[in-house]
Protein backbone atom coordinates (compact mmCIF):
# COMPACT_ATOMS: atom_id res chain seq x y z
CA UNK A 1 0.00 0.00 0.00
CA UNK A 2 1.31 3.60 -1.08
CA UNK A 3 -0.05 6.68 0.92
CA UNK A 4 0.27 9.92 -0.87
CA UNK A 5 2.79 12.11 1.57
CA UNK A 6 2.78 15.55 0.56
CA UNK A 7 4.46 16.70 4.24
CA UNK A 8 6.69 13.19 3.87
CA UNK A 9 8.62 14.08 7.45
CA UNK A 10 5.46 14.59 9.35
CA UNK A 11 3.81 11.89 7.52
CA UNK A 12 6.84 9.73 8.38
CA UNK A 13 7.37 10.35 11.84
CA UNK A 14 3.77 9.71 12.35
CA UNK A 15 3.61 6.66 10.65
CA UNK A 16 7.13 5.54 12.61
CA UNK A 17 4.93 6.73 16.10
CA UNK A 18 1.53 4.45 15.14
CA UNK A 19 3.86 1.32 13.99
CA UNK A 20 5.95 1.49 16.31
CA UNK A 21 8.95 0.86 13.75
CA UNK A 22 11.76 2.76 11.27
CA UNK A 23 11.18 2.55 7.74
CA UNK A 24 13.89 0.13 5.87
CA UNK A 25 13.94 2.44 3.21
CA UNK A 26 14.02 6.09 3.33
CA UNK A 27 14.40 8.41 1.29
CA UNK A 28 12.95 12.23 -0.11
CA UNK A 29 11.32 10.05 -2.66
CA UNK A 30 10.03 7.18 -0.74
CA UNK A 31 9.79 5.85 2.65
CA UNK A 32 9.10 2.22 3.00
CA UNK A 33 7.98 0.00 6.28
CA UNK A 34 7.63 -3.87 6.70
CA UNK A 35 4.94 -4.51 8.63
CA UNK A 36 4.58 -8.06 9.23
CA UNK A 37 5.97 -8.58 5.55
CA UNK A 38 4.22 -6.49 3.95
CA UNK A 39 5.14 -2.51 2.44
CA UNK A 40 3.63 0.26 3.32
CA UNK A 41 4.80 3.26 2.03
CA UNK A 42 4.56 6.77 1.75
CA UNK A 43 5.16 8.89 -1.56
CA UNK A 44 5.62 12.52 -1.74
CA UNK A 45 4.58 12.41 -5.14
CA UNK A 46 1.34 11.06 -4.57
CA UNK A 47 -1.90 12.49 -5.37
CA UNK A 48 -4.22 12.72 -2.18
CA UNK A 49 -7.36 13.07 -4.24
CA UNK A 50 -6.46 9.72 -5.94
CA UNK A 51 -5.86 8.11 -2.11
CA UNK A 52 -3.58 5.18 -1.68
CA UNK A 53 -2.73 2.67 -3.83
CA UNK A 54 -2.75 -0.83 -2.68
CA UNK A 55 0.15 -3.18 -5.19
CA UNK A 56 0.33 -6.24 -5.87
CA UNK A 57 3.72 -8.26 -5.24
CA UNK A 58 5.15 -9.66 -8.87
CA UNK A 59 8.31 -11.02 -9.97
CA UNK A 60 8.50 -9.67 -12.99
CA UNK A 61 6.64 -6.38 -13.05
CA UNK A 62 7.24 -5.87 -16.86
CA UNK A 63 5.54 -8.82 -17.61
CA UNK A 64 2.89 -8.66 -15.52
CA UNK A 65 2.07 -4.97 -16.80
CA UNK A 66 1.53 -6.40 -20.40
CA UNK A 67 -0.99 -8.74 -18.77
CA UNK A 68 -2.72 -6.61 -17.06
CA UNK A 69 -3.27 -3.77 -20.18
CA UNK A 70 -3.81 -7.44 -22.53
CA UNK A 71 -6.69 -8.16 -20.21
CA UNK A 72 -8.31 -4.45 -20.70
CA UNK A 73 -6.18 -2.09 -18.39
CA UNK A 74 -4.02 0.82 -19.35
CA UNK A 75 -0.74 2.22 -18.15
CA UNK A 76 -0.84 4.94 -15.61
CA UNK A 77 2.64 5.14 -14.65
CA UNK A 78 4.93 3.21 -16.49
CA UNK A 79 7.35 0.77 -14.93
CA UNK A 80 9.97 2.86 -12.74
CA UNK A 81 12.97 1.58 -10.27
CA UNK A 82 11.66 3.54 -6.57
CA UNK A 83 15.58 2.92 -5.86
CA UNK A 84 16.71 -0.60 -3.61
CA UNK A 85 15.32 -2.95 -6.69
CA UNK A 86 12.44 -1.94 -6.21
CA UNK A 87 10.26 -1.75 -8.99
CA UNK A 88 6.37 0.05 -9.86
CA UNK A 89 4.25 0.55 -11.75
CA UNK A 90 0.38 1.34 -11.99
CA UNK A 91 -2.72 0.66 -14.21
CA UNK A 92 -6.26 1.96 -14.08
CA UNK A 93 -8.79 -1.03 -14.22
CA UNK A 94 -11.73 -1.47 -16.85
CA UNK A 95 -14.26 -0.25 -14.22
CA UNK A 96 -11.26 3.28 -13.24
CA UNK A 97 -9.55 2.10 -10.06
CA UNK A 98 -5.81 2.15 -9.80
CA UNK A 99 -3.88 -0.99 -9.22
CA UNK A 100 -0.32 -1.06 -8.42
CA UNK A 101 2.30 -3.55 -9.37
CA UNK A 102 5.23 -4.31 -7.66
CA UNK A 103 8.33 -5.95 -7.95
CA UNK A 104 10.59 -5.76 -4.42
CA UNK A 105 13.61 -7.84 -3.51
CA UNK A 106 13.23 -7.29 0.23
CA UNK A 107 9.90 -9.16 0.42
CA UNK A 108 9.69 -13.03 -0.35
CA UNK A 109 6.41 -13.84 -2.52
CA UNK A 110 5.23 -17.21 -2.46
CA UNK A 111 6.76 -20.48 -4.17
CA UNK A 112 3.36 -19.86 -6.87
CA UNK A 113 1.06 -16.94 -7.69
CA UNK A 114 -2.04 -16.98 -9.08
CA UNK A 115 -1.54 -17.09 -13.07
CA UNK A 116 1.78 -18.80 -12.78
CA UNK A 117 2.32 -21.85 -15.00
CA UNK A 118 0.02 -20.69 -17.66
CA UNK A 119 1.00 -21.32 -21.22
CA UNK A 120 -0.29 -17.86 -21.59
CA UNK A 121 0.39 -16.55 -17.76
CA UNK A 122 1.24 -13.06 -16.63
CA UNK A 123 4.80 -13.51 -15.91
CA UNK A 124 4.53 -13.12 -12.22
Amino acid sequence: MIYPAPDLAAAKTWWSSVLGIEPYFDEPFYVGFNVGGYELSLDPNGDPAVGPVTYWGVRDVDAAVKWVVAAGATVRDEVQEVGGGIRVATVVEPSGLVVGLIENPNFVLPDTLPGEGQADGPGR
